[in-house]
């Protein structure tokens, strides 16, 4: 996947009836996100990382 397909099939995801979230706005705030993870040294970048895949694991198993 490449990074754009990735943006992409978040924006899908966020863009929904109840909550209108523009592809341009959650492009931005992934960028934001990645600039956050980028100043992190490695090993807090992989745990922080790992935290929010062990939540979205949770979230997806309801």
């Amino acid at each position: 996947m490449k990074l754009t397909d990735f943006y992409n099939d978040v924006s899908r995801r966020v863009d929904t009836s109840k909550t209108a979230i523009s592809v341009a706005e959650t492009k931005r705030v992934l960028s934001e996100a990645f600039l956050v993870l980028a100043k992190m040294d490695a090993a807090d970048m992989a745990d922080t990382i790992a935290k929010g895949l062990a939540t979205a694991k949770r979230k997806s198993s309801k």
